[in-house]
């Protein structure tokens, strides 16, 4: 079997059931002026991580691998937005709420859209999600089924909110998850870092975490 250099040990890699997973590579996180900013965010933190997404992206598609994109969105009813979501975070702009790229979060906004530098290319998976886990209220887990999935890299943001959540989301269904370093961030300073501790901890308990290169390596030598 193929391995993928990581911690806290080699990624056990299954090619052929493997698929990357961007977390909210959005406009509203990632740009001055989107609901990232609106919670006093720097979301300079977020840009910095978009050449390595796009290499990672690469890597995939080059591959001939899956790649599956989420948005953090909802219904411009709000029908799918709970107050206790809304109103968290003390935000000068609320979800649903008219700001410099239209309404925050909502799905078909210029905000809402992915980062033009890592937009989805035709075939691939687009997944808009109402929460912070990928796979609640979504149909990610039937669409990974039926392509035979079973693993999963990830990337995005936040690392330790959507990021993670869907970590644990996609650990508790059975795939093995293996987060890429360099291709997530968090607003906040030793966030990242405390998330990544989590997620390798007593044995990879929700998953395994490795550098860029060793994730490449492994796909196109596997």
């Amino acid at each position: 079997m193929a391995e993928i250099k990581a911690e806290p040990f080699a990624f056990p890699l299954r090619r052929d059931k493997l698929a990357l997973i961007v977390i909210d590579m959005q406009r509203d996180f990632a740009e001055p002026g989107g609901f990232g900013e609106s919670l006093g965010n720097d979301v300079s933190r977020i840009i910095r991580i978009v050449p390595d997404v796009k290499r990672l992206i690469a890597g995939f598609r080059k591959a001939g691998l899956p790649v599956v994109h989420t948005m953090e969105c909802h219904r411009p009813d709000l029908s799918d937005l709970p107050p206790a979501k809304r109103n968290r975070g003390n935000p000068a702009l609320k979800i649903g709420d008219e700001g410099p790229m239209g309404r925050v979060l909502i799905s078909g906004e210029p905000g809402t859209a992915i980062l033009s530098e890592l937009a989805p290319v035709e075939g691939e998976i687009v997944i808009e999600k109402p929460g912070k886990g990928a796979f609640y209220a979504t149909p990610l887990g039937d669409l990974l089924k039926a392509r035979g999935i079973e693993q999963l890299v990830f990337a995005g943001v936040t690392t330790e909110v959507c990021v993670q959540t869907t970590m644990r989301e996609a650990n508790d269904r059975g795939y093995e998850c293996l987060l890429a370093e360099e291709a997530t961030e968090s607003y906040f300073s030793g966030f990242k870092q405390a998330a990544i501790a989590m997620i390798v901890a007593q044995g990879a308990i929700v998953g395994w975490v490795a550098s860029i290169d060793a994730i490449m390596e492994g796909i196109s030598h596997a």
